[in-house]
């Protein structure tokens, strides 16, 4: 059974991890109703991609 001879320092075991790190969600503006929205991704504010509505909203009550 493969068992670590040396113990591993806690510098190397966090340069290991350096990584892992959440990077932040990109956002851009909706160019038809300003809202943000991630980058080539239905608008969740109107429904519109690429210039055109492709989910049909329903009406605010």
């Amino acid at each position: 059974m493969a068992v670590p001879k040396k113990r591993t320092s806690s510098s190397r075991r966090n340069m290991r991890r350096s990584h892992h790190a959440l990077k932040p969600v990109s956002v851009a503006d909706c160019p038809n109703c300003g809202e943000l929205k991630r980058p080539h991704h239905v608008c969740t504010a109107c429904g519109h991609y690429d210039g055109r509505e492709v989910v049909a909203q329903s009406p605010a009550a």
